[in-house]
Formats: structure tokens, C-alpha cells, sequence
């Protein structure tokens, strides 16, 4: 048996091939839009690749299932309950995938989504123990998947979670413990809210050590997988549907292309939104007016989902020879109105001075002069509800996750100064622009984040 599993760590999203190197034939489970890894692995091994397999309508990225069955004229397989513009292969409950020794067979799994599966993969057809099981976002390592994404239109998060509770419990945790678990994504995802860093374990390990496995009635189950989820990034409804659409197939060779500064200005002048991918500091000392910062290094595309509308052109504005991997995680999302990037956004600093601002950055102490002061700023928390009741919070901030602020930016008040903050002070880059490109003009954020704000609590308070 054959069987590789690609990380892909801007997403935390995990895909994987199985193949019979005996015969030849090969299935991918969860393929990304951007499939030249899996053609270029089959090609090397001399696999066909006769199947697609997506667990269930992914909502944080776009799968690469359209562009995997172009490519080779494989199937494309979904649990039964699936329905898509495209035609599609039915799985349903126990059905067994030959392809050859090896053999996959149709787990039921929903709970995250209806149509949910898992795949347990058999080494060879008569193993009484199955070699693993994908359990899609069914069951991560350390938790299972979130029951309330609006991938799932018309079921109530209570009766997903039922179905997971079925799923995990009664299905997941009756296989044997040596069974190798293998999810779709791990830590920093936000299909869970416990994800560990670990991309595999066994089914003993989850039954010891995931809170979501141990032996619970439906009702605490419930109850306990749905408390405590942060909102979801805008972009998650978007791709759910897309995933179930006859869309536009990704074509490297067709993303965006290098434009001039006068083109670019003109696209700007238009509408488009410039997109600065340059580290927070960077940004900070100089950018263009209205120009929202996402850090390339980090979770680009998943914050980019969040805060970016997939009807707007784009404009990348991106460290040297980083371009074509921003468009690349951009696509991957789906967001494929990048009408080009500039190769030299320094040039493009200097020939438009009186297009260029700084961005106002405080300390912690300036923050608590001003919250002092006669005209004290809002301070806005843009981290998850999780960081907050873990790590405190400051008693005057308004807490609005950046997952939920592009909803919730006019709550704000436009006649006073805005400081916002996260843990660090990358997600506060990010919230900031965004208040910024929608006309807020007095907007600083907390240089080193709510560590730096508490740092300077406790030394005071020695």
C-alpha cells in the first residue's frame, strides 16, 4: 500500500493519497484547488488516480476535486446525502472501494456536516483491523468537528450535534484502539475549537485523551461541542457553496499577472482593493491609503477570507518574489478576482508620496495614559472568546473577534479613537487597515498585543 499525507500549513488542511502499488490504482481524499502535488506523485509512482474522495462540502478552502477529475477522468465520490451541480458518485454505509489489496470502505459520519463520511482504509481486503481511518473533520486529534458552520443550511447545530454524537461515540470510538486516526485539519483550523498540533493518532489515544470521546450522555455531548465555538470566518459560507458548484477550474498559468504602477493606480482609482501582504512593521511605516494589511507569513488565506468579500478585485502589494504564492492562497480559497501585482512595491511607495500613510501603533503605557485621559479611546479585542477567558482581558475593551468584525464594524463610533489589539499584534494589523479602509480615521493598534498589555500590569502591580 501506498499512503502520503499532504500538510498544508497556511489552512491546517490535511489531504492524502491511497493507492495499490500492485495495480496501479490510486484515490485522493480531499484534494486542495491546486493539485500539481497529486498529478506529479502519480505520474513518479505510475499511479492512476480512478477516484476523488471529498468527505464532506469543505468550508475553508476549495477543493481540487473538478480539477483532479479533469485531469485524470477519475470519479468524484461524496457521501450519499451530497447533492452538487456536478455529477458525483453516491457513498453510502459500508460500501468497500477496491483497488486491488487495498481497500477503502464508506464510513457514515455526519454530525459536522449531514453528508459527512469517514474512510477506513484496509492495508489488505481480508485485515480484520483496518490500517486507519480519514475521519474528515468528523474527528480531530484533541476534538471533532464544529456542529454549527453555516456550511449546513437548514439543520440546527443541536441536531448535528446529535448526529456527531452518534457518529463519534457510537461508530468512531467502536473501532479498535491500534486504528491510526488521520483528520483533515489540525491545529489553528477553524472547523474546531482543541485541534492539537499532532497530524495523526490512533483511536486509543483519542479515546483517552479527546474530551469530545470519553463516555458522556447525548445531551452533555451536545452541549459541549457546541459552547465556546467562535463565529466563522466570513469566507466559510462562500466556499461550502462553491464546493458544491460546476465552478471555474484553477489555472496557474492564468493568475493574476505583474502590472504597471499606472495600471495599478488606475485599478486603485477604480474600486479594487490593494492588499498589502508585508509584515505588520513594514506596513506600519508606510502604505498605501486604504490598503488592508494580511501578513503573508501566518494564516493568509483563512484571514483573508475573513476580512476581504470575494466580490471584490484585488490588488497584491507583496514582499519580492512572494506574488504568485499570494494569488496561489488566494485561489485556494476562492477568491480569484486578483487583477495583478505589482513586482516592486517599494517603487511604488516612493512614486506616490502623497498616497502614502503610517500606521499609528501604541504601547501599553500610551494605552493607559489615554484610557486616563479626557478623551479616552475605544479599545476594541479582536482575539476568539477562547484567548480571552484564558488569558484575561482589559476590563474597558469591547470584545469583537476579527471573524466577526466586518459584520460588526458599525457598532464602533466614528467621534472617537479606536486602539485595537489581539494577543500578539498581527490580527490587530489586519483589524486595524480594515476600520481604516472603511473610513475610520483615528485607529492605532497595541504594539506586542494584550502579552505586551499584560507584561506591563504585572509590573506595575510589583
Amino acid at each position: 500500500m501506498f499512503f502520503t499525507q499532504y500538510y498544508l500549513d497556511c489552512l491546517s488542511q490535511a489531504s492524502y493519497m491511497i493507492a495499490d502499488e500492485k495495480t496501479g490504482q490510486a484515490v485522493v481524499v480531499d484534494p486542495r484547488r491546486d493539485v500539481s502535488e497529486y498529478l506529479a506523485d502519480a505520474r513518479a509512482h505510475g499511479f492512476t488516480v480512478v477516484g476523488v474522495i471529498n468527505t464532506h462540502f469543505h468550508a475553508d478552502f476549495v477543493a481540487g476535486h473538478l480539477e483532479m477529475a479533469d485531469a485524470t477522468g477519475a470519479w468524484i465520490g461524496y457521501g450519499r446525502r451530497a447533492e452538487t451541480e456536478y455529477p458525483i458518485r453516491k457513498l453510502a454505509e459500508g460500501e468497500r472501494i477496491s483497488l486491488g489489496d487495498v481497500v477503502l470502505e464508506i464510513m457514515e459520519t455526519p454530525g459536522h456536516t449531514p453528508e459527512s463520511i469517514s474512510v477506513l482504509v484496509h492495508e489488505r481486503s481480508d485485515d480484520t483491523v483496518p490500517y486507519g481511518v480519514l475521519t474528515g473533520d468528523a474527528l480531530f486529534i484533541g476534538d471533532v468537528g464544529r456542529p454549527d458552520l453555516l456550511a449546513s443550511v437548514g439543520v440546527t447545530a443541536e441536531e448535528l450535534g446529535g448526529m456527531l454524537y452518534d457518529s463519534v461515540q457510537n461508530k468512531l470510538m467502536a473501532l479498535p484502539d491500534e486504528v491510526r486516526v488521520f483528520p483533515a485539519h489540525g491545529a489553528g483550523s477553524a472547523c474546531g475549537k482543541n485541534l492539537s498540533t499532532e497530524k495523526q493518532s490512533t483511536i486509543g489515544e483519542q479515546r483517552a485523551t479527546n474530551y469530545a470521546c470519553a463516555p458522556m450522555s447525548r445531551e452533555e455531548f451536545v452541549a459541549l461541542v457546541t459552547a465556546g465555538q467562535s463565529a466563522a470566518p466570513g469566507y466559510f459560507a462562500y466556499d461550502a457553496d462553491l464546493n458544491r458548484k460546476e465552478r471555474t477550474r484553477y489555472d496557474a498559468t492564468a493568475a493574476a499577472r505583474p502590472l504597471a504602477l499606472d495600471a495599478f493606480t488606475a485599478l486603485r482609482a477604480g474600486g479594487a482593493v490593494v492588499v498589502d501582504t508585508r509584515d505588520p512593521q513594514e506596513f506600519a511605516a508606510g502604505h498605501l491609503r486604504g490598503a488592508v494589511n494580511l501578513p503573508a507569513d501566518g494564516r493568509f488565506a483563512e484571514q483573508a477570507g475573513t476580512v476581504l468579500d470575494p466580490a471584490d478585485e484585488l490588488l497584491v502589494m507583496a514582499p519580492q518574489n512572494r506574488e504568485e504564492e499570494v494569488v496561489t492562497r488566494l485561489a485556494r480559497i476562492g477568491f480569484d478576482r486578483v487583477a495583478g501585482y505589482l513586482r516592486n512595491p517599494e517603487d511604488a511607495l516612493t512614486a506616490l508620496p502623497d498616497e502614502v500613510a503610517p500606521a499609528s501603533r501604541v504601547t501599553a503605557a500610551q494605552l493607559k495614559a489615554a484610557l486616563a485621559g479626557d478623551n479616552p479611546p475605544v479599545v476594541v479585542d479582536v482575539r476568539t472568546c477562547g484567548e480571552r477567558q484564558t488569558a484575561g482581558f482589559i476590563p474597558e475593551a469591547l470584545h469583537i473577534p476579527l471573524s466577526e468584525l466586518p459584520a460588526r464594524a458599525d457598532e464602533l463610533p466614528a467621534d472617537r479613537p479606536l486602539v485595537v489589539h489581539c494577543a500578539g499584534g498581527h490580527r490587530s494589523s489586519i483589524a486595524a487597515s480594515l476600520l481604516r479602509h472603511r473610513g475610520a480615521e483615528d485607529v492605532s493598534d497595541i504594539l506586542g498585543g494584550y502579552a505586551a498589555w499584560a507584561l506591563a500590569a504585572e509590573s506595575t502591580d510589583a
